[in-house]
């Protein structure tokens, strides 16, 4: 594990998290800004809900859910969890944050209401920043330094659905990578994901980890405003796997064996499926999730409500690729990306 951060953050516990046993508590975020009632919130706090759970010798784990508050999949996998799990199943230490950026959770945002933050590009983050800056900094000064491994939960916000895939980011060591994709193959998700870095490049949790030394995995898990029970089940038990196969659990918490894998790789964002209507219209796709799409391929159309008799403008993809992400929202133009699209992975050459 790497070097803990010297500067010490102004976020408190109510709860000792290197204490033995089973706790349930809050990090207390001080607010020098309005709070949700657009009163001084000066001397007010947010509750960012925190769970921990240590039994005897053992790895240590973060979990988190909630990077981005409108992302529900993973917040309800850790609150099943951590009301599922007895000090008895674990052996040394789960650290579980169901709801990381609480206010972003609180108001269902992808983004803090506090000062718009993103929080997976708040990475490292400053004890004298905003709330956003302040989340993360705690995270990678004093959560990071006392663990080996983070699962951080995503799915596809309000305007993505995602095709539910589970993701590491390429190590550089052959043993390092070696040991990443045994970990991508015991979550089991039918797509591996293995990309080279975060879209928030080290602004990312992907890029606080490395520099902490830390082994981070992260799922995709459907998005578009639901629940996808099917991606919160293939979940629960790749989660469950993974804790075992690291020794974080006394014993098997489920007997599901993982399914077969493909592993892909994410292409270059200019070689994602982008709208260039200049005029906005109603989006109608004409591939699916999981679908192979190829260069020059219609995979559809933009149809303009005030001028009905126009013909459809066609949507054109510009490479080869797996459809990962599809565009929730009808209403699309110029710039919008409307699929995200990737490809087999090699193993032999990671290309």
């Amino acid at each position: 594990m790497g070097p803990q951060t010297q500067q010490s953050s102004k976020i408190w516990t109510t709860i000792d998290i290197d204490a033995p046993g089973k706790q349930a508590g809050f990090l207390m975020l001080p607010l020098a800004v309005h709070d949700r009632s657009g009163d001084d919130a000066g001397y007010n706090c947010e509750p960012i809900p925190i769970v921990t759970i240590r039994n005897g010798e053992g790895p240590s784990v973060l979990l988190m859910a909630g990077n981005h508050g409108n992302e529900y999949e993973g917040q309800i996998i850790l609150m099943k969890l951590i009301r599922a799990l007895r000090c008895e199943d674990v052996r040394g230490r789960l650290i579980v944050l169901p709801g990381a950026n609480a206010p972003a959770v609180r108001t269902d945002r992808r983004n803090s209401p506090l000062d718009d933050g993103n929080l997976n590009r708040h990475f490292p983050g400053g004890p004298s920043g905003g709330p956003t800056s302040m989340i993360a900094h705690y995270i990678e000064s004093e959560l990071l330094p006392r663990v080996e491994y983070v699962v951080d939960l995503h799915s596809g916000s309000l305007t993505f659905e995602y095709l539910p895939c589970a993701v590491v980011a390429r190590p550089t060591g052959s043993d390092d990578l070696n040991e990443a994709l045994t970990r991508l193959r015991v979550f089991g998700m039918p797509i591996g994901m293995i990309i080279e870095h975060s879209t928030g490049g080290d602004g990312a949790l992907i890029g606080a980890c490395r520099r902490q030394g830390v082994k981070h995995l992260s799922t995709e898990l459907g998005g578009g405003g639901s629940v996808a029970p099917r991606a919160i089940e293939m979940a629960e038990h790749g989660l469950a796997r993974l804790l075992h196969h690291v020794g974080a659990t006394s014993r098997p918490l489920t007997h599901w064996p993982p399914p077969e894998c493909r592993l892909l790789k994410r292409v270059s964002s200019r070689d994602y499926v982008y709208a260039d209507a200049a005029e906005r219209g109603l989006f109608e796709p004409l591939v699916g999730l999981n679908d192979t799409v190829c260069e020059g391929q219609v995979v559809g159309n933009i149809h303009f409500t005030s001028t009905p008799w126009r013909d459809a403008e066609p949507v054109i993809a510009k490479a080869d690729g797996v459809v990962l992400t599809r565009r929730i929202p009808a209403r699309t133009g110029r710039g919008d990306c409307v699929f995200a699209l990737g490809r087999d992975w090699v193993p032999s050459s990671g290309k």
